[in-house]
């Protein structure tokens, strides 16, 4: 629940709109009322408002601040800190600066970093039941030793081998044609500083940062879905002059041997002979928390070959909510083998099952000739994924009538 939502009312979202919901409306509403491109005469002051709640909402930080405690708990400093301002946005989207003459904005503080993006997998069940799983991630944090500096009292000087850039350029001939390929300076690492070695942090070795092991708990809620991120905010490397980047986890659905989920639903496939499916019967179906569910199939029901029943509210939690979605059974039927009963048992069946469907009369004029029906060859079997009723054929008028005829002579 957030303090105040005027400043998502200003772009026209909710307050759980994403980044990209975000920038998208911003986009729109810049369009629409930039004072080079707009005539009315208010278009600029509707400008400023548009921009100034794009510069909060757009950092994670002042967002979460102002969803907080409203605007009084913004500090009030720099609004392009920890991200791109609505300036620097619309100039990526129209070219030049926010208000024409295609100048860009001056330095505006220290940059964000890269986020760091790690890959869980997850079992069907975790995302069941909902699990806290602990992490150790490697990063770059800044050395206490130098106090991120990178030798005694910050001394440095201006590279040498990449006079200041922190980029090299190297050129390689690929036949007739010289490839230019520009790479981090691999002496000073980007920086643009050199530091003599006698000036070093004995700790960080000038690099100004040292490696750290961080543990983080991930909390894996119910009906979590592939896909979903886990943001933790300011936890991802560490540089000088720059604003850590985030942690993000995304989750990744690991395949299950027994159901498949869609969305909040689980889709099982469950076996059963002939006499279940004719007379009733009972399947079990053990879930993903273990319990054994007692499917009971009534006697006359008849469950046909391919045919799908639904038991409501066994399927996956929804995220947040954890309101059960559905859990839908498809039965497929196992025939017995060709040599699974007798004479006298085929005689039975004969007079339980209804009459075969009777052979219609040979039409005058016609033949009948005995054929022999033989088991198909797994390499002749090109039409196994047609569709029986052999749509394609029917639909170009081509498909045989429903009765046997025979051909005008």
């Amino acid at each position: 629940m957030v303090k105040d939502t005027k400043l998502y009312d200003t772009l026209g979202l909710s307050p759980g709109a994403d980044e990209s919901e975000l920038k998208k409306a911003y986009r729109k509403l810049a369009l629409k009322h930039h004072p080079d491109k707009s005539k009315d005469p208010s278009s600029a002051e509707k400008f400023k408002d548009i921009s100034h709640a794009y510069d909060i909402l757009s950092d994670p930080q002042k967002r979460d601040a102002y969803d907080r405690y409203g605007e009084e708990g913004l500090s009030g400093g720099d609004p392009g800190m920890g991200g791109h301002s609505a300036e620097d946005l619309f100039a990526q989207f129209f070219g030049g600066g926010a208000f024409g003459g295609g100048s860009r904005r001056g330095p505006q503080g220290p940059r964000k970093g890269k986020d760091m993006t790690h890959v869980l997998k997850v079992s069907l069940e975790e995302l069941y039941k909902g699990k806290v799983t602990k992490l150790q991630l490697t990063k770059s944090v800044i050395c206490s030793t130098c106090d991120g500096k990178g030798g005694r009292n910050g001394i440095s000087s201006t590279c040498t081998n990449c006079q200041g850039t922190g980029m090299k350029i190297t050129m390689r001939q690929i036949g007739p044609m010289v490839q230019q390929i520009q790479q981090q300076c691999n002496v000073c690492h980007g920086t643009g500083e050199s530091i003599s070695e006698k000036d070093r942090c004995k700790k960080c070795k000038g690099r100004k940062v040292v490696s750290e092991v961080k543990q983080i708990e991930v909390h894996i809620d119910k009906g979590m879905r592939d896909g979903q991120k886990i943001k933790f905010p300011g936890e991802a490397d560490q540089a000088p002059n720059t604003i850590p980047g985030d942690i993000v986890i995304v989750i990744e659905e690991k395949p299950h041997d027994r159901f498949k989920r869609r969305e909040d639903d689980l889709i099982y496939n469950a076996k059963i002979n002939l006499i279940t499916a004719l007379a009733g019967g009972n399947i079990h179906i053990l879930h993903l928390d273990n319990r054994v569910l007692n499917v009971e199939i009534l006697p006359g029901e008849i469950i046909k070959p391919g045919e799908m029943k639904i038991v409501s509210g066994e399927g996956m939690p929804s995220f947040r909510h954890h309101n059960k979605g559905d859990l839908y059974i498809n039965f497929e039927i196992v025939f017995p083998e060709n040599n699974w009963t007798s004479e006298e048992g085929l005689a039975a069946l004969r007079e339980v099952l209804p009459a075969p469907i009777a052979v219609p009369p040979t039409p005058s004029g016609c033949v009948l000739e005995d054929v022999v029906l033989s088991t198909l060859d797994p390499n002749q079997d090109k039409y196994s994924n047609r569709d029986n009723r052999m749509d394609e054929d029917d639909d170009d008028g081509h498909g045989g009538p429903a009765g046997v005829q025979c051909a005008q002579q």
